[in-house]
């Protein structure tokens, strides 16, 4: 007695509806949320048949899904669980979740039908891919302004160093010009990519595919453009001697798989990031914000420059004096020819054809890695892959 009390307290507050029919289709018992859901009373409802909580067609052919099922033994709902329709008290159509399965009791057979509300996600599907199209044309926007702000950048560089006679004048007005673009573009790329996030938040328990393949197109999108414009920031700061090296005291190892978990996300299909720590230190005392930046640079370039299905090896040791970091791709490689120009801003080898960058991410690096007192350099053969290793002494 005691069991069937307890079995009956949690039918009776559940949080989903479930409804009990007979091998007939009659009603035999209906729990609150079920009630609720139909707006239906248990008389009501109860010894009637279960077609009565369904629309046309479902409710005509119901009774011949059953005894088809009693007969063959094959069933497209029993056991099974799909989106269908219900009818309310009124004549109203919701949308449910519908899981039933078969219970024997006895010589008797019964069938419990679990019934999860469907309604509000499916109006939450509507909005959100209102709202996603409408994301869309924003960064499409974006991206359009960007490109004419970038053209109009490229023009300027090219007439101001016709007319300027000293190199470092020329640099310093195509740092604030960049800078002001920077800032200019920042403002509504961050509205962008927080309305993402928060999408990406709400969508959790959906299940609508190509809502998810929207929202990663604009999260791409929206993260290409901020590296872009975060490239052209750092630029300015270091020519502007504004960046500080600001010493921390940190585990390398975790350090670094923690980076690569995180670039793990942007590689390409079947890409692999393979990390790996030569030896039994781990502590290092280094500008923990400055290291990620060129981690983050030089895994970016392995990912962009490598095929699918690739690997990707990224290394770290600490010897008595010195960190090494490696990062090794097999790649396209760069030109011997073109080496030596290899770290100067908006430089570009020519064999990277249409692949996007700016030409900006090495020299960051070239920058980040003098300021910790280390040096970078690479290895590289055309179609053969390139290894970047910077060596920083310990403190």
């Amino acid at each position: 007695m005691k069991n069937e009390a307890l079995l009956k307290a949690i039918i009776q507050n559940a949080i989903d509806g479930i409804v009990i029919i007979s091998d007939r289709g009659l009603i035999e018992s209906i729990n609150p949320s079920a009630c609720r859901l139909f707006q239906y009373e248990p008389e009501e409802v109860i010894g009637k048949n279960i077609a009565v909580l369904m629309p046309s067609p479902d409710r005509e052919n119901h009774d011949g899904y059953i005894s088809n099922y009693l007969r063959t033994g094959v069933g497209h709902i029993i056991g099974y669980g799909r989106d269908v329709l219900g009818r309310k008290k009124n004549g109203s159509i919701f949308p449910f979740r519908l899981g039933v399965s078969e219970v024997t009791f006895g010589e008797m057979r019964i069938f419990a039908g679990f019934i999860h509300d469907l309604s509000q996600q499916k109006e939450a599907e509507t909005r959100l891919m209102q709202y996603t199209q409408h994301l869309e044309e924003l960064v499409k926007d974006r991206t359009l302004s960007l490109n004419e702000t970038i053209d109009e950048l490229t023009l300027a560089k090219e007439e101001v160093s016709q007319s300027l006679e000293k190199e470092k004048e020329l640099g310093q007005l195509k740092s604030r010009l960049l800078s002001m673009a920077s800032h200019e573009f920042r403002t509504p790329l961050a509205s962008i990519q927080l309305s993402n996030s928060l999408l990406e938040r709400y969508t959790e328990k959906l299940e609508d595919n190509k809502i998810e393949r929207h929202l990663q197109k604009i999260k791409n999108a929206v993260s290409n453009l901020t590296t872009i414009l975060d490239d052209f920031l750092h630029v300015e700061k270091a020519e502007a001697g504004k960046i500080e090296v600001s010493y921390a005291t940190f585990d390398l190892t975790i350090f670094g798989k923690e980076t690569v978990e995180e670039m793990q996300l942007l590689a390409k299909k079947k890409q692999k990031i393979s990390y790996c720590h030569t030896g039994n230190e781990t502590m290092v005392r280094l500008d923990k914000n400055l290291l990620k930046n060129c981690f983050i640079n030089l895994l970016s370039n392995a990912i962009k420059y490598s095929g699918e299905e690739t690997l990707i090896n990224f290394s770290t040791q600490i010897s008595a004096d010195a960190i090494t970091i490696a990062i090794q791709d097999n790649g396209i490689g760069i030109p011997e020819s073109e080496q030596k120009h290899l770290f100067e801003a908006f430089f570009r080898a020519q064999n990277t054809g249409n692949i996007p960058g700016t030409g900006l991410g090495l020299n960051i690096v070239a920058r980040y890695v003098s300021l910790m007192q280390g040096t970078v350099t690479c290895h590289s053969a055309e179609n053969e892959g390139t290894i970047f290793t910077i060596t920083v002494p310990l403190l």
